[in-house]
């Protein structure tokens, strides 16, 4: 069987362009062209997935990237991966499981999504940046020295920063009534935002890297070419409807919190952890979160390109 590059969470906001990416950068590489990529899909239904089956070079498997061992690895020959882990409270778990099969099946080298640079750490007042940390923590000890790893830390997505900016010029556009214009930004605060896809660009690029060491053990952060207040996208609202936005709540987390109640509903989680997820944005509003931090190497390999307002124009579209 030849060699093998696995994609888990290959439909998801990062997954789908590493999936897309990665096939022409084997074409072209002198010591990777004969690896195949596997993208792993909880439907083979789906349309992405169906998508991925036109791709030349790429097997698409319906598998729960959370119930892969090291036998599966070892049986699809997987030498290079990348992950996309959730976000719920059993992500260390979970994804530490997956970590350790890695190692034990003897896979090379592995590239994993993380989240804001500035809150993966073992304090952090959102949980789940501190299980990023202690994934980080286990990946970095002697133990799994012989796994090369990367920890890529994207600050903010678009899609998040701009949902409710889309959904207000949506409203608009519709009935030509205006409500209350809910930003997650501070009036003054640059933030980065980036593009999910020009994350999974980057990781398919390390991916293809014939030799991984030099980002062994690295965390990149990722931000997209141009800061962005809420200032900002309060202009970029009022460039879309064609009149002035009449009322701006900044700082305003209500979207978070929808999200909090609807993970909560149903479940036995505990509401102390998930109704932390609003401290996330702390970093964000202190302006820890600017294009500034952008790591080098993401600019010399692959660097983002996709403005603040290009991202707004897809979203519209939608």
């Amino acid at each position: 069987m030849a060699p093998t590059i696995l994609i888990a969470g290959a439909t998801g906001n990062t997954g789908r362009s590493v999936v897309e990416t990665l096939p022409k950068l084997l074409e072209s590489s002198s010591t990777l062209s004969d690896h195949r990529v596997i993208a792993l899909t909880r439907s083979l239904d789906g349309p992405v997935a169906r998508e991925f089956t036109k791709l030349p070079g790429v097997e698409v498997i319906e598998q729960n990237w959370v119930e892969i061992t090291a036998d599966w690895l070892r049986e699809h020959n997987v030498t290079r991966a990348f992950i996309a882990p959730h976000h719920k409270p059993n992500q260390f778990a979970e994804e530490s499981t997956f970590h350790h099969a890695a190692l034990k099946a003897g896979v090379k080298y592995v590239i994993r999504i993380s989240t804001t640079a500035a809150n993966v750490r073992p304090d952090c007042n959102a949980y789940y940046p501190r299980s990023h940390w202690a994934i980080e923590a286990l990946l970095d000890s002697p133990e799994f020295s012989a796994l090369q790893w990367t920890s890529l830390q994207p600050n903010v997505f678009s899609q998040l920063w701009l949902y409710s900016a889309a959904e207000m010029i949506k409203n608009f556009r519709k009935t030509r009534k205006q409500s209350t214009l809910r930003l997650l930004a501070t009036e003054d605060a640059p933030i980065g935002i980036i593009d999910p896809a020009e994350v999974g660009i980057f990781a398919a690029h390390l991916l293809a890297q014939d030799d991984t060491v030099a980002h062994n053990k690295a965390r990149y952060v990722l931000n997209g070419p141009k800061d962005l207040t809420g200032a900002q996208i309060v202009d970029l609202v009022e460039q879309h409807i064609g009149t002035r936005v009449e009322d701006v709540s900044f700082k305003d987390i209500s979207l978070i919190q929808s999200h909090v109640d609807l993970r909560l509903a149903g479940t036995n989680e505990s509401r102390n952890v998930v109704s932390s997820i609003k401290n996330a944005l702390e970093t964000c509003w202190e302006g820890k979160c600017s294009v500034s931090t952008t790591s080098e190497e993401v600019l010399a390999l692959a660097a983002p390109k996709r403005t603040p307002a290009e991202a707004l124009e897809d979203m519209l579209k939608e």
